[in-house]
């Protein structure tokens, strides 16, 4: 076996909670084509706003180990690999694929959340910056919504009015999606298509064409990220058997701009998209390529890159 069974598995506990968040419009609007890079920053200034007691001066601040900002956002890890070297945060990842501009009032704009490991307990904190920036206004427009829904995996209600029921708070590993997810699979699936754009590296370069080669080490990188993330004792996986044959491959370069508060400026953030076909995909492999539905891999995960689906053409 080219993947030891009992080490995926233990690999694979990672928790996680998806919520689904519905956001409806109070007033005629546009909105940024990018609202994953508008909904991540103005979490964060309402974050900011409403905890930051040293006027974000992060790197001279003596809170800086009990900011809820540095808990929530920037997460540190339990136990920090040597390879990462960036400061992106693995305990959450937005997911919005309404790319619409105009909005009417009354429009809704859905959006998903998922929260990794140790960040799970801080969905209020999350919540009430939803909320706040919904007062304020969300893009350059300043876009004003209120919270109409918050819903779990299974599409029950977490807020109900102004209560939130927390019974319905769902959390679950990647082990339980796999399981779901198997459960409903009739043949051996054999396409990858990304939904969003994804931001790869491998043998040293930027990727410019999808590959199987190149997802499956990044995938046991980021599940091992989240591992130590976790606190978890787990090796990080290594594929060491054949990869399938690419029967087709279609992708394109994708430009995505989020602005930078820090250096006041848009900022270009580039990725592929497409699809993947291949002669078929080895089963001890879709375990993990499953958990990448939920845990996106590449760089840039927090802004929404690099979500895919696996399927049977």
């Amino acid at each position: 076996m080219c993947f030891d069974l009992q080490q995926m598995e233990r690999a694979l506990q990672v928790r996680y909670v998806k919520l689904h968040f519905g956001l409806r419009m109070t007033e005629g609007t546009r909105l940024p084509m990018n609202k994953v890079s508008a909904i991540r920053g103005g979490i964060g200034e309402m974050l900011l706003r409403s905890n930051c007691i040293r006027d974000r001066q992060c790197d001279r601040c003596d809170f800086e180990s009990e900011c809820i900002v540095r808990r929530t956002l920037y997460s540190r890890f339990d136990r920090k690999p040597d390879y990462v070297t960036s400061g992106d945060s693995v305990g959450y990842v937005l997911e919005c694929e309404n790319y619409e501009e105009d909005f009417c009032e009354g429009s809704v704009l859905e959006f998903h959340l998922i929260l990794f490991g140790k960040t799970i307990v801080y969905f209020s904190q999350f919540l009430q910056a939803v909320y706040q920036l919904g007062l304020l206004g969300i893009g350059k427009a300043h876009a004003k919504y209120e919270i109409v829904s918050v819903r779990n995996t299974t599409g029950r209600d977490i807020l109900r009015g102004s209560e939130i029921l927390m019974d319905q708070y769902q959390v679950l590993t990647l082990w339980d999606y796999i399981r779901y997810r198997q459960k409903g699979m009739t043949g051996h699936p054999d396409r990858i298509r990304f939904r969003t754009p994804v931001a790869l590296k491998y043998q040293g370069k930027m990727q410019q064409v999808l590959s199987l080669e190149a997802m499956i080490p990044a995938l046991c990188r980021r599940i091992h990220m989240l591992d130590c993330f976790e606190g978890l004792e787990c090796e990080m996986l290594k594929w060491k058997g054949i990869y399938p044959k690419t029967l087709e491959e279609h992708s394109e370069e994708i430009k995505v701009y989020r602005y930078s508060s820090t250096q006041d400026q848009k900022m270009p953030l580039r990725g592929i998209k497409g699809e993947l076909y291949l002669e078929e995909i080895p089963e001890e492999l879709i375990p993990l390529l499953l958990a990448g539905e939920v845990t996106h891999i590449g760089k840039n995960t927090s802004f929404g890159f690099g979500r895919y689906r696996i399927s049977e053409r």
